[in-house]
């Protein structure tokens, strides 16, 4: 009986606990680097050179880091098209540049 007791008091227990949600959500509220670099080198010369950069956050923590280039890709936020009137004046533009470069040879 003294070996059976002796060793359930050796057990430590955790006093906290941590979900895999908890974790989640410490990550994206503070954010994740993972930074590496790959190097391949021959002889003392540098083949090649790859650097990883990984952030892992929530859109709030970037938006407040200053990263947000997913709200001006057209290709992802369709709403992101150029105003009409930028567009035409853009064109007017173009045709200004154009004519004085016909003018000027």
């Amino acid at each position: 009986m003294s070996i059976e007791q002796k060793s359930s008091r050796n057990m430590a227990h955790s006093v906290s606990s941590s979900t895999l949600a908890d974790v989640l959500e410490r990550i994206l509220d503070k954010g994740l680097v993972i930074a590496g670099d790959i190097k391949i080198k021959l002889v003392d010369i540098e083949l090649l050179t790859i650097q990883i950069r990984l952030l892992v956050c929530s859109v709030d923590k970037a938006k407040e880091m200053g990263i947000d280039w997913w709200s001006t890709n057209s290709y992802l936020s369709p709403n992101t098209a150029l105003e009409p009137a930028l567009v035409e004046e853009l064109k007017a533009r173009i045709a200004q540049l154009e004519s004085a470069a016909k003018q000027s040879s």
